[in-house]
């Protein structure tokens, strides 16, 4: 794990016990600070009973703390623990804080930070995956993968790849990445921001903890990142998925929205000294991400691609522009669950690549009330209906493409426990 002693002997309280609230207090006990640890969930607080006092910090005394580390997912804007911090005079902070409050005592390294409404987990992996096909220690964190403050610290030269989410980011002071990367702003999360202004304004604020001379990568095809670019005074490289002329060679790298990632990557990639014929090998080999559109199989001439990490209508589009009538329509669209808005506007110009669309979750009923004029719609509910239903009406050459703009938390845990659920719908098809 990454420790540092700038923790030794320090109090810190830590509010929210998943994944990444079990590996901070892990991190700071190991380096000798003294942890107080919250979780509304029993198990959670059982986890870590051994090496952290249990109290939860809303209810005792947080004077004279050196930060209250809380998860991404408790919402700052509404959760009391920001009034609580304010009233203490206590910085309310993350695991990306820490690390970079942990960087002094690292081997020589770089950090590359990635962030944007959609495509960042793509970019993120695919940089990973670009550093080590040039043999440079790499390390991916953040949002993806594992924790941060749960990875060994990497060797000299290491290069650690992050994609921030803008709730990491908005638990983030001091952040410097030697590259930071913005790809895009649509409207997503505002349940949490005061608009898509103030959501804007936090994916801004990882330039603004960046040194001007390191570097800043800006993918200008949005009304928001165009102006942010604007306001940047230090070194920037500005992208566009035109940038990028030929897909062909690139199984994992297809569709439009894959363009704008691979510019964005290749920038990073040029600036931390890697050459291009590494790149250009690098993007031919790159596998590709779970659930972001992830070819599944081939049955009967059918192909199943799961793309369940697609949970707004701007992350879908691009899915649905990847596969174009050839020479008729061939895309079976399974979509709903929890919907993060009421419309499907971003999927509009796409919806002639749509044979027949399947709708599941809270949101099936409006779904399929807004397609019903534009494409034949089955209301299915459950998952697992909607994929029978799909296959059974896909012709050899077609497609079944689960990207559901929607959340997932009306019927699964996560994104990913859907993507899981899609897999095993798909491998449970009687077929002959």
């Amino acid at each position: 794990m990454i420790t540092s002693k700038v923790f030794a002997g320090r109090d810190y309280a830590v509010l929210g016990l998943a994944r990444s609230g079990r590996a901070t207090v892990d991190a700071l006990v190991a380096s000798g600070a003294n942890v107080m640890a919250w979780d509304t969930d029993a198990d959670r607080r059982a986890s870590v009973a051994d090496k952290a006092r249990l109290a939860d910090p809303l209810a005792t005394s947080i004077y004279g703390y050196s930060a209250i580390v809380v998860s991404p997912g408790v919402p700052i804007n509404r959760h009391p623990i920001a009034e609580r911090a304010r009233a203490a005079k206590v910085p309310l902070i993350g695991d990306i804080e820490l690390f970079a409050q942990a960087r002094a005592d690292l081997p020589p390294h770089r950090v590359v930070g990635i962030t944007g409404t959609n495509g960042k987990s793509t970019t993120t992996a695919l940089i990973h995956h670009i550093v080590k096909s040039a043999g440079l220690p790499a390390l991916m964190g953040g949002n993806i993968g594992l924790p941060i403050l749960a990875q060994d610290p990497l060797p000299d030269g290491g290069v650690y790849v992050l994609e921030l989410s803008s709730y990491q980011i908005d638990l983030t002071q001091t952040l410097d990445c030697d590259i930071s990367v913005l790809l895009n702003v649509t409207p997503d999360h505002l349940d949490r921001y005061d608009g898509i202004d103030d959501y804007a304004a936090s994916k801004a604020r990882l330039f603004a903890m960046q040194s001007p001379e390191h570097l800043a990568i800006v993918a200008t095809e949005d009304d928001y990142t165009r102006a942010i670019a604007g306001q940047l005074t230090g070194e920037r490289v500005l992208v566009e998925s035109t940038d990028v002329k030929d897909q062909s060679k690139w199984p994992a790298l297809q569709g439009p929205h894959n363009a704008q990632n691979v510019a964005a990557a290749v920038a990073v990639a040029r600036g931390l000294g890697i050459d291009d014929d590494v790149i250009a090998d690098a993007l031919v080999s790159y596998p590709g991400l779970p659930h972001r559109m992830e070819r599944i199989t081939e049955k009967n001439g059918i192909v199943f691609v799961n793309d369940s990490k697609a949970t707004n209508p701007t992350s879908v589009a691009p899915a649905l522009a990847a596969f174009p009538p050839n020479p008729e329509k061939r895309l079976h669209w399974i979509l709903g669950g929890r919907a993060k808005s009421d419309d499907l506007t971003a999927c509009d110009p796409f919806f002639g690549h749509v044979r027949a669309a399947y709708t599941i979750g809270e949101a099936g009923p409006m779904f399929a009330s807004l397609l019903a004029d534009r494409m034949p719609v089955q209301q299915c509910g459950e998952l697992d209906r909607a994929v029978e239903a799909a296959a059974g009406a896909a012709r050899p050459g077609e497609i079944v493409l689960l990207s559901p703009a929607c959340a997932s938390f009306d019927q699964f845990s996560d994104y990913e426990a859907r993507g899981e659920a899609f897999r095993a719908a798909v491998g449970a098809l009687p077929w002959t």
